[in-house]
């Protein structure tokens, strides 16, 4: 009978919702009967606090695809081992392929009393084909969710991989367009020398390279098979390990089967989580400061750059605020990508090997991370591309002449003097000027030689704005020709082919055929 207490299942493919009961707090202490994944070792199932508590599939539902796609994988292995029949893979296959539609549809009730998605889906697939009883054969709940895990967070790298080339693209597409546009540089939030606006941007194309690159290396340690390594000490029965690994496209460039070396670690790695919450954390980190940059950009203070009305929201009693919370919220949820990355080293800085429950807490911490940072780093690159340049409120604090001092201290050196004292009168000519109530460009020819005598009618010529920006033409400088070379580089190199998928997104395939095809 159904309590009137429900917990709701939202399919995030579908609008649909799947509702499953749950016991209310008056339920019995624990059910009747175990069931049947207890095994005969128990007399009866958990108390009803206790399956409340442990309980997974309120979150882990989430791999419920890659968990049908390593159950295939396995099937076929079993078949192929001779542990399955032709006609209990096909029924086995079938079965799996209408549960997957059906999760996909959000028709699927999940039952958080059957704890999480392996059970819930092995489950049912036992109540339509009872082959489906052989599908566990060799195979632990501790390297299923260990492959699902690693199937699912393979996805998600590729496609945030892509998304980080997409930031980068819009970074680029923005220096392209404003091309000319010069502004102050900062150091400790204060004028310092004056760069070009594009330059600044490429800055952030280049921590979101090291971020992919991050991503990527990773994905060759995510890219490793762990099933068949059973609970912790794998099987006396004749499993495949290399095969299903090929099928699951755990492979390398040369395409061969990466398959985990120690059954014991197999279980119990959750490195490749750690590892990819970490580099997701350093992604974070890059987002939350280009955030910072746009926040104060357009404030009335600076008014450098104005973000599109879709991208910004108002205030509940000032009429006038037009507030960037998105971009605030990229700093903000940086916070939150930080203390997962903790929260996995915490959980797994004291567990003995191999798998332990404590395991299960991963996941949201995870799924948490991936979805932050992805929908972040789409956000930013959206709002960047509606974002508008106010070319001539940079262009005025662009020529603020005092960016150019340490080019006056070059003078200096190119007239011969050290650099430690041109440093010095240089330093005397800004405090003349602030003595004296002048903008540097504006003192006299004899001003300037009262602090130093190698000072020339030519010294005034160093405060040509576009002449300084000319000069800068070291690699990786912000001189106009190295600039434009960069933004050619990045234009090109981000124009090359998106991240190939390894593994398909669809359920769909043939026993038959995959059977011939093998």
């Amino acid at each position: 009978m159904k309590s009137s207490s429900a917990r709701r299942r939202r399919n995030p493919n579908s609008g649909k919702t799947a509702v499953a009961t749950r016991p209310s707090d008056s339920s019995p202490a624990a059910p009747a009967l175990a069931p049947l994944w207890r095994s005969g070792r128990f007399a009866g199932g958990p108390a009803a606090d206790v399956a409340r508590f442990t309980e997974s599939v309120s979150f882990d539902w989430r791999l419920w695809r890659q968990d049908i796609q390593g159950s295939m994988a396995h099937a076929r292995m079993l078949k192929k081992a001779g542990l399955l029949t032709g006609e209990e893979l096909e029924a086995i296959g079938r079965g799996l392929e209408e549960i997957g539609r059906e999760i996909q549809a959000g028709q699927f009730v999940w039952r958080p009393e059957l704890e999480d998605v392996h059970m819930n889906i092995e489950a049912e697939l036992t109540g339509r084909a009872p082959a489906g009883a052989k599908l566990h054969t060799g195979r632990s709940r501790n390297d299923q969710v260990a492959v699902d895990l690693r199937l699912w967070l393979r996805q998600e790298t590729e496609e945030l991989l892509e998304e980080i080339r997409s930031a980068q693209r819009a970074l680029v597409g923005v220096g392209r367009r404003e091309a000319g546009v010069i502004i102050p540089g900062y150091t400790h939030l204060q004028r310092a020398q004056p760069v070009y606006l594009a330059h600044h941007f490429l800055a952030y194309v280049e921590m979101l390279e090291r971020d992919r690159q991050r991503l990527g290396q990773g994905l060759a340690r995510i890219n490793v098979c762990p099933l068949g390594s059973g609970a912790l000490a794998g099987s006396t029965l004749p499993l495949d390990r290399q095969f299903v690994a090929r099928l699951l496209g755990f492979v390398d460039a040369q395409g061969r089967p990466c398959v985990a070396q120690n059954s014991m670690d197999a279980v119990s790695d959750r490195d490749f989580a750690v590892e990819f919450c970490s580099s997701a954390a350093l992604l974070a980190a890059h987002l939350s400061r280009l955030a910072e940059d746009l926040i104060l950009w357009a404030s009335s203070e600076f008014n450098f750059i104005r973000i599109a009305d879709a991208y910004t929201t108002g205030s509940s009693l000032m009429p006038h605020k037009r507030n960037p919370d998105v971009a605030e919220l990229t700093r903000a949820k940086t916070g939150r990508v930080f203390g997962n990355l903790v929260a996995l080293l915490t959980l797994v800085k004291g567990l003995p090997l191999t798998y332990n429950r404590d395991l299960q807490e991963d996941k949201e911490r995870l799924f948490d991370t991936v979805d932050t940072v992805r929908a972040t780093v789409r956000l930013c690159a959206a709002m960047l591309e509606q974002t508008a340049v106010n070319r001539g409120a940079c262009r005025a604090a662009a020529k603020d002449p005092v960016l150019l001092a340490t080019d006056l201290a070059d003078y200096l050196v190119r007239k011969g003097l050290p650099f430690r004292q041109a440093h010095h009168a240089v330093g005397a000519v800004v405090a003349l000027a602030e003595r004296l109530g002048k903008p540097l460009d504006q003192l006299s020819l004899a001003e300037l030689q009262s602090v130093e005598k190698r000072f020339a009618p030519d010294a005034l010529e160093t405060f040509n704005l576009d002449r300084a920006m000319a000069r800068r033409n070291l690699t990786g400088a912000p001189g106009t020709k190295e600039v434009r070379k960069q933004l050619q580089r990045w234009r090109a190199r981000l124009g090359e082919g998106v991240v190939q998928k390894q593994i398909p997104r669809s359920l769909g395939w043939s026993v038959r055929a995959s059977e011939r095809e093998a």
